[in-house]
């Protein structure tokens, strides 16, 4: 599906001009119909027959997992993928007239349904492959404490080094650490925030395949918006490249001029400048650093909603200096003239070079 989606989004960008203003609608529409008939046609051959097995084996491991918080929203989201499922039958079992008006129609309906699978089917795959991993024995309560104690220390020290998160079945945090220690390093795992108080140490290994094989296998991360989608996209909104305004800026003569290209920069929704956009991706990713639930996570987000809000102020000021560049109605003196670039004159083709002059002897040298 990934590839399928690249395809598409490479065809859809030649039926747009540099704005990302779609220009060609013929085109377009094409390219839309060949993604929705691939993506049916992969799920005919590759899922279709298995869909039910997988979902069933997907659920019979939410039965066996202990509560945790993400348990409900998964079996939603199982729900889901069998409502899906059906709807993709539903079309497949039907097939109109290939290349028909009828046929496209069916294959444009069914592709939200597909998209549901290519987004969230691995989790099902995940759920079902769960089952089937036993992870190795940890250490004992007397080995955790001593192996905790270290691994404080060297994080005071300044030697613990963090290397990969991942969350458990059961809600869990395991995050792998390189414990360095008299110019050794152990790998370790622990749980818990290692940035917040009450963090564990739970095993040591010799490398990482063996943390691997001995840890519980991690799942699916979360999202940070829970109705965004990798194959749905909204359409891009115009939008005027930084280094257009720039350019515009080297070739005005008018004050009047620079004004409108900054009131671009600045400009808000819904056809935002690259100010604005800066801005909007600041506050994205203080959610997104908020939303991971950690101490670090926390002084991030932080530091970002400060940024944010200067870029919010670095707005109104430029917003504002437009008004007063504007309100100058001036232009840029004479004095300051173009200068192209120096041609040299070339000589008639049939005019014949001026003869080189004549060395001077070198004079002679003496022992």
């Amino acid at each position: 599906m990934g590839v399928i989606a690249r395809e598409a989004e490479t065809a859809l960008d030649a039926t747009r001009d540099r704005y990302g203003r779609t220009i060609h609608h013929h085109a377009a529409a094409a390219a839309l119909a060949r993604r929705n008939q691939a993506a049916a046609d992969a799920y005919a051959t590759y899922l279709a027959g298995h869909a039910g097995l997988l979902l069933d084996a997907a659920r019979h491991t939410l039965d066996e997992l202990p509560p945790a918080r993400h348990i409900a929203a998964w079996r939603a989201l199982l729900d889901s993928l069998a409502a899906s499922h059906a709807e993709i039958v539903r079309v497949l079992d039907r097939p109109a007239t290939p290349g028909s008006t009828s046929d496209r129609e069916q294959h444009a309906a069914a592709w939200p349904y597909l998209v549901v699978w290519a987004d969230h089917g691995s989790i099902a795959a995940d759920l079902a492959s769960v089952q089937h991993h036993q992870p190795e024995p940890g250490l004992t309560d007397e080995e955790r404490q001593r192996w905790t104690e270290k691994a404080q220390a060297a994080q005071r020290r300044g030697e613990l080094d963090l290397i990969e998160s991942w969350y458990v079945a059961d809600g869990r945090r395991i995050t792998l650490a390189y414990l360095i220690e008299d110019d050794t390093s152990t790998m370790i795992a622990l749980t818990g925030d290692p940035d917040a108080p009450g963090w564990e140490v739970i095993g040591h290994y010799p490398h990482e395949y063996a943390a691997g094989q001995a840890l519980p296998r991690a799942v699916p991360p979360g999202v940070l918006r829970p109705d965004a989608s990798r194959f749905n996209r909204p359409a891009p909104a115009p939008e005027v490249s930084l280094q257009d305004l720039l350019q515009d800026i080297v070739e005005a003569r008018a004050a009047g001029d620079v004004a409108d290209i900054l009131f671009t920069a600045a400009q808000g929704a819904p056809h935002a400048g690259p100010v604005a956009r800066m801005q909007k991706l600041i506050e994205a990713a203080a959610r997104f650093a908020h939303a991971l639930e950690t101490a670090r996570g926390r002084q991030v987000a932080a530091r970002l909603d400060t940024l944010g809000r200067h870029f919010d102020f670095l707005t109104r000021e430029l917003h504002d200096a437009a008004e007063d560049l504007g309100a100058t109605v001036a232009v840029l003196p004479p004095h300051r003239a173009p200068a192209p670039p120096r041609i040299r004159p070339r000589p008639a083709l049939d005019t014949t070079p001026p003869a080189p002059p004549p060395r001077a002897a070198a004079p002679a040298h003496h022992p």
